[in-house]
């Protein structure tokens, strides 16, 4: 499964993605702004959509978080 969902009441939450391989690197988009993996992400009323994408050599991988803030 790579769509999820999380919900949050807070203006701002820290946005970390670990993966299996430490040698993989990790981009991480809140809308269409990229933040530091582990950073703050503010969130706006509503849904906001965060796109993982994991790549290990030539091979990438997206993963897609909706957070709810209500």
């Amino acid at each position: 499964m790579t769509e999820y969902t999380a919900t949050t009441e807070n203006a701002t939450n820290k946005v970390t993605a670990t993966p299996a391989d430490e040698t993989a690197t990790v981009e991480i988009l809140v809308g269409e702004t990229e933040i530091e993996n582990g950073a703050s992400a503010t969130w706006a009323a509503g849904e906001n959509t965060v796109t993982v994408t994991v790549t290990d050599g030539t091979v990438s991988k997206a993963y897609t978080v909706t957070v709810t803030k209500s």
